[in-house]
């Protein structure tokens, strides 16, 4: 028992969408600017004067951060999209039939052999570290001979 499909679409079958996301802009560009015009406009020195929390800085802030971090974030985009796609695909997955299945078999393919190329590369591999006190910055060991002691 097959369902009838309505596979042709007008462009006014999208304007409930359109004009959701335009009452949701709308909103946001409404809440700046009441919260502009109504909210209080008292400047002194100490309130437009940076603040930060927290210890006191030693050093310098810009220690390099390894790169791995950055991979992984990158691959965990790369292989979220790829569920992306293949949430529709299991949806439709009778109505696409075969050459859906072929289709998604290549996809699946590629995917595994670029994952394969980044196992091969060692990318994922985080055991050679290196230690984050080679890090430490030689103001910083001036200043406290603790952390000095340590990376001797």
């Amino acid at each position: 028992m097959l369902l009838a499909v309505n596979t042709s679409y007008q462009p006014s079958d999208y304007l409930p969408i359109v004009i959701q996301f335009g009452l949701a802009v709308a909103f946001v560009a409404f809440a700046m600017v009441v919260s502009h015009l109504v909210g209080p406009k008292r400047h002194s020195r100490v309130k437009d004067a940076s603040f930060e929390c927290g210890i006191e800085s030693v050093g310098n802030a810009r220690t390099p951060i390894s790169v791995k971090y950055f991979l992984t974030a990158i691959l965990f985009v790369l292989f979220d999209v790829e569920v992306i796609f293949m949430y529709p695909w299991a949806v439709n997955f009778r109505q696409l039939g075969t050459a859906g299945f072929v289709e998604m078999i290549i996809f699946m393919a590629l995917l595994m052999a670029g994952f394969g190329y980044v196992i091969k590369k060692g990318i994922l591999r985080w055991n050679e570290a290196v230690p984050s006190q080679t890090f430490v910055t030689k103001p910083v060991l001036e200043k406290q001979p603790a952390i000095a002691a340590q990376a001797a």
